[in-house]
């Protein structure tokens, strides 16, 4: 089904992802080959692969070792019909990343995994994507590519070591204007809202399980064009 002219699924489905904080996993049982679903908790690293945080003990990481083939299930998680909000499938292979990163990453945006992501069955788990398909309402059903899903960090090295500063930053010395990006600028509800990542392309903002996805006019790669991008989110913000 072609989608409407007027949608940009790559946004729609990068968005998704980044907004996901728990999923279906579906893995493959060894020897039957029989299909295996459980649910996730879900984070992304800074090219927007997801990351998953697992046990060994658990059975869908016994079957990921025995088979890396998976299937990531990620949706809106609004109110009304679940089948009429947008959905991203994602297939690909999950391994354990080496990702530096992967851990403040994922523990920023789930923060209960703190009290057992160092015991010694637990691991991090990248997905390599190999492709994708979204559901995002009528004629927006469209299959794509890892490349329209996974950020080219290239010539993005330095806002991607700036991140984690970045995000210290933002929570301790401007929350206030953090929550109104969330509450005037993407129309969210109230709260303690907080910035939980940034890359390239976006900033991600939390507040409890509730996250949203603020993205940039354009690329950034530097911190110097980072901080005149929200700093004019902040005078919109302020403004309306």
């Amino acid at each position: 089904m072609k989608p409407a002219p007027d949608f940009d699924p790559k946004l729609a489905a990068r968005t998704l992802l980044r907004e996901a904080r728990s999923g279906a996993l579906a893995s493959l049982m060894p020897g039957s080959g029989d299909p295996y679903c459980s649910l996730v908790n879900v984070a992304t690293l800074a090219d927007g692969a997801p990351v998953l945080l697992l046990s060994r003990l658990a059975v869908h990481t016994r079957n990921i070792l025995a088979d890396a083939r998976v299937s990531l299930m990620l949706d809106e998680r609004r109110a009304g019909d679940p089948l009429e909000g947008a959905r991203v499938m994602l297939q690909g292979r999950a391994k354990v990343t080496d990702d530096r990163e992967a851990r403040r990453r994922y523990l920023d945006r789930q923060p209960e995994a703190e009290m057992f992501a160092s015991f010694a069955d637990f691991s991090f788990y990248a997905i390599d994507i190999s492709g994708a398909h979204l559901v995002a309402g009528f004629g927006r059903i469209v299959d794509l590519a890892p490349s329209d899903i996974v950020l080219d960090l290239a010539g993005a090295d330095a806002i991607v070591a700036a991140e984690a500063g970045v995000v210290a930053h933002m929570n301790a010395d401007h929350a206030d204007a953090v929550r109104l990006y969330a509450t005037k600028l993407l129309g969210a509800p109230d709260g303690d809202w907080r910035c939980v990542g940034c890359d390239p392309e976006g900033l991600d903002l939390q507040n409890g399980r509730i996250a949203r996805r603020l993205q940039f006019p354009q690329r950034i790669e530097t911190p110097g064009r980072l901080r005149e991008v929200l700093r004019q989110f902040a005078e919109r913000a302020r403004a309306a």
